[in-house]
């Protein structure tokens, strides 16, 4: 099976500022990716390089033929003088049937703001709204930018906890830019560290070691983040006791 996406080698050039810098990273199957660093690292056009949104200057992307991409932008404005609903919103999508939205809506617990305007929603409203828009197309790849980034702590962890679930039951791939360091240990299963360049890459346990990683977040974020693993993996072994078969 081919990968969902291959970049080899990209690079990002503005005003002979490298941007991103022989950037090469594989999406497969099944993958959970978080992409961390610093402002200005370069993440948000890694993934517009990746989801063929930027032609980067140098090197190639591949994509998986008539992939399926949900997509969760940084930012999004709304104009407060066009005001429209929840379901309408929803609706716009293109190839929407009423089975699928009715199915994603249930699926992401949004029943009872459907009626409500976007302009009034909460922050973590919001966000599942655009989760659920971008999950009507039925994705093999979703991809996150900055997702809880104006959500309190309780908002975060509710997010990053549906955001698993659905990772889980959907079977698609996750690719996520994000800043909440402590969340992003629990949930994914690969980390990439850019800072224009991938600066190291591999499994949350495994990173928080790397002295690129502890160069660019300290030492006491990687040892904070190694407890956090420490404890989610200890809660996982406890979720799988006895739920193995012989």
């Amino acid at each position: 099976m081919t990968a969902l996406i291959n970049a080899n080698n990209i690079s990002v050039i503005r005003q002979t500022k490298h941007i991103l810098k022989d950037v090469s990273i594989n999406i497969a199957d099944r993958d959970f990716i978080t992409i961390i660093g610093p402002n200005g690292a370069g993440k948000s056009m890694l993934l517009k390089c990746l989801m063929g949104l930027y032609q980067p200057e140098k090197g190639s992307v591949t994509k998986r033929k008539n992939l399926k991409i949900g997509y969760i932008p940084q930012r999004m404005t709304s104009n407060n003088s066009m005001p429209i609903t929840v379901h309408g919103f929803l609706r716009l999508r293109k190839k929407n049937n009423k089975n699928s939205l009715q199915n994603t809506v249930d699926e992401i617990g949004i029943e009872k703001i459907l009626n409500k305007p976007l302009s009034v929603l909460s922050g973590g409203e919001l966000q599942r709204v655009l989760l659920a828009r971008s999950l009507l197309n039925d994705p093999e790849l979703l991809v996150l930018d900055e997702p809880a980034q104006n959500l309190d702590i309780s908002g975060q962890l509710s997010f990053y906890r549906l955001l698993e679930r659905i990772y889980k039951e959907r079977n698609l791939s996750i690719l996520m830019v994000s800043h909440d360091l402590h969340m992003v240990m629990a949930s994914t299963m690969q980390v990439i560290c850019l800072f224009n360049h991938i600066c190291c890459s591999g499994k949350p346990s495994v990173i928080t070691k790397d002295p690129e990683f502890i160069s660019l977040f300290g030492n006491d974020m990687a040892n904070m983040m190694s407890v956090y693993q420490h404890e989610h993996d200890h809660d996982h072994d406890h979720q799988h006791t006895g739920n193995e078969h012989a």
